[in-house]
């Protein structure tokens, strides 16, 4: 140890243990907050102010409520997004995601803009940001928006206000969108300040300061509101369905024995109070136990507000529904999943896709169902599920949140093994699994470990298996479930219509054929297959694919690869004409080597094309491959599939 370092230790004067230490340690933190507590007005330290920003939070939070009751409102949202790994592949995704069609109030694109720009490079905000530890996201929506004909200079006003309170420039872009009924910008914020440093924003002012700060400036464009204004805002309030500002008031007003009186000086807050109250008891949601005395629901705030997001949903579906033409009563329309039992598969058409929640990235699907009912699905992260275009055919199926043979695998080898496993003792156990299958569980362990620290590896790579291993890979798979609730599979990216002369195998085709068809109801877009498969079997018959059998349709054996195999000439004929090479067929068995250009869809599935030296081939396509694109790629087809291997080596892992 240098001269100048010393090491202290806690607790009392010769005392040995580390207990006395961590006692004084805990003694010292209790001091500290209740330092906290006498100079800051009560609580712990939370270090909601720790960063830039705290201290106009905190002056912000100190102003006069009357005041800011007759403020101008404005939601704000925010995010903080990490940028290491594929954050940097999101938040290009994100960006292009805020500027898609259909945002301008003329039905346009959105366009970037910034400080002082009106039109900005995102893809130059994106390279300055490699390297970024994180951003921020902000969604500003200000109540009055819809009076603004330009959000631009109240934007600008906002971020300027925001460098002024964090004392540093910011970096940042933004799109206006008019695409809803209430008028909102999103702000792309990087996490650097002007000096380079990481960006370091205090939650409060995060949570409330960039709040306040917008509410002003609108108050200072559209003046403060009116005593009408505001009146009329409650009045409304009073009937809605939804977690209002007169159920805060009347939860704040609880007494020690739960209950709430309306009573008020003013009679004007009485009248509101009094039919909130009546209003709630018609929801299930206060009792009056004695006049003018009532008891509140325990479970009041998030029963209403489960209730305002099942009402703008209703609302969402009755708008897709009425702009594509189609009618559907309100028992046909439900929520994926929320009746509390299991959810089951689902097979329909793509209505709409849609933002349930842009700040995080929440996308949801109204898929019109061949059961005849048509369903809003929360579908979790955009960049989970590939592109869905409208009226395209999918199947929905809600994530697995059961363990997999895997960790039951690990946790009956480890139950055997004192609690502990490692690729020796699964070959010991099993001898006769191989080590690149032992080797599969380990990634799994290493997957579960970084994502919850519910398993933990010793230096010698040995893993601590817990007794509730399973529950926790459980928990492990829930939390998964939560970003990703379902898998969509494209089933065709043919409309139906289009399908029904179409010369390739098709979606109707594979269900005409299979041996359990989706059961059609007679109603909705269940009965529109049940038409479209009548002619689409009156086609396969006047192509030679099918005949007429007394009362029945008897299909070629091979109908599917014959329609296949005619869709794959017929494009292969055209993909030549652009590459200037010939088509070669891959066959079953055969080694596939080359670089892969692109995919092409088909009626049948999605392809690869790979193109060698001399002449290339079409092959199915697979996900991984999407970031292999302009790489040399190798694979051996299996039947129908193919099992790839990614690099010119051909030792290297594949992809089956």
């Amino acid at each position: 140890m240098k001269d100048d370092e010393f090491r202290p230790k806690l607790g009392k004067i010769g005392s040995r243990g580390s207990k006395a230490g961590k006692r004084y340690a805990n003694q010292l933190l209790a001091a500290i907050n209740g330092a906290g507590g006498k100079h800051r007005g009560g609580g712990r330290f939370s270090g909601s102010r720790t960063g830039r920003g705290g201290a106009a939070a905190a002056l912000l939070k100190s102003r006069d409520r009357y005041a800011a009751f007759r403020q101008r409102r404005v939601m704000v949202k925010a995010r903080i997004v990490r940028l290491a790994g594929k954050g940097m592949d999101g938040a290009w995704a994100h960006l292009r995601y805020i500027q898609r069609d259909g945002v301008t109030r003329e039905g346009e694109p959105g366009q970037l803009y910034g400080a002082d720009q009106d039109r900005v490079d995102g893809r130059e905000f994106v390279d300055r940001a490699d390297g970024d530890r994180h951003q921020f996201r902000f969604i500003v929506a200000p109540e009055d928006g819809i009076q603004y004909d330009d959000l631009k200079p109240l934007t600008r006003r906002l971020m300027a206000q925001m460098e002024e309170d964090l004392g540093t420039k910011l970096d940042w872009v933004a799109v206006d969108h008019f695409n809803t009924g209430h008028p909102h910008t999103h702000i792309i914020l990087r996490g650097k300040d002007d000096r380079g440093e990481n960006l370091v924003i205090a939650r409060e002012y995060i949570s409330s300061g960039i709040r306040e700060r917008a509410a002003e400036l609108v108050s200072l464009d559209l003046g403060p509101r009116t005593d009408r204004e505001i009146e009329q805002r409650l009045r409304q309030e009073m009937e809605q369905e939804r977690f209002t500002s007169i159920d805060l008031q009347l939860l704040r007003m609880r007494e020690g024995d739960g209950s709430v009186s309306p009573a008020d000086r003013d009679s004007f807050r009485q009248t509101l109070r009094q039919g909130r109250l009546r209003k709630l008891e018609r929801l299930g949601l206060a009792e009056e136990i004695n006049p003018g005395r009532w008891r509140l629901n325990d479970d009041l705030e998030p029963t209403l507000r489960r209730m305002a997001e099942r009402g703008d949903i209703i609302k969402t579906m009755h708008r897709e529904l009425t702009g594509k033409g189609l009618v559907r009563s309100a028992a046909d329309c439900v929520i994926h999943n929320r009746s509390g039992e299991p959810a089951q598969p689902v097979a329909g058409r793509v209505v709409a896709r849609g933002l349930a929640d842009e700040i995080n990235d929440r996308h949801y699907l109204i898929v019109d169902g061949v059961d005849g009912r048509t369903r809003y699905i929360d579908i979790g992260r955009g960049d989970a599920t590939e592109p869905t275009p409208e009226g395209c055919i999918v199947r929905v199926t809600p994530s697995n949140t059961e363990p997999k043979q895997v960790d039951r695998t690990v946790a009956e080898i480890a139950a055997a093994n004192d609690g502990r496993y490692n690729i020796d003792i699964h070959l010991k156990h099993d001898p006769s699994a191989t080590e690149g299958f032992a080797e599969t569980h380990v990634r799994r362990l290493e997957m579960i470990r970084r994502a919850t620290r519910g398993v933990q590896r010793e230096p010698d790579g040995t893993w601590i298996i817990a007794s509730d291993h399973l529950s926790r890979v459980a928990e492990y798979e829930r939390q998964r479930a939560r970003a990703v609730p379902v898998t969509v599979d494209k089933l065709s990216s043919l409309k139906l219509e289009q399908q029904v002369g179409f010369d390739g195998a098709t979606w109707i085709d594979r269900e005409l054929v299979s041996d359990k068809p989706e059961p059609l109801q007679d109603s909705g877009f269940g009965r529109d297959v049940r038409e479209a498969q009548v002619r689409r079997r009156q086609w396969l018959i006047a192509q030679g694919l099918a005949r007429e059998e007394q009362d029945r349709i008897v299909y070629r054996a091979n109908v599917l690869a014959v329609l296949r195999q005619r869709e794959l000439i017929r494009v292969a004929g055209q993909i030549s004409e652009e590459l200037g090479l010939p088509y070669a067929e891959a066959r079953s068995g055969q080694r596939v080597e080359g670089t892969l250009r692109r995919s092409v869809e088909l009626a049948s599935g999605k392809y690869a094309v790979i193109e060698k030296s001399r002449e290339f081939t079409l092959v199915p396509w697979r996900p991984v491959l999407e970031r292999h694109i302009g790489k040399q790629v190798s694979g051996m087809m299996r039947g129908e599939g193919i099992s790839w291997t990614i690099g010119q080596q051909r030792g290297g892992p594949g992809v089956s």
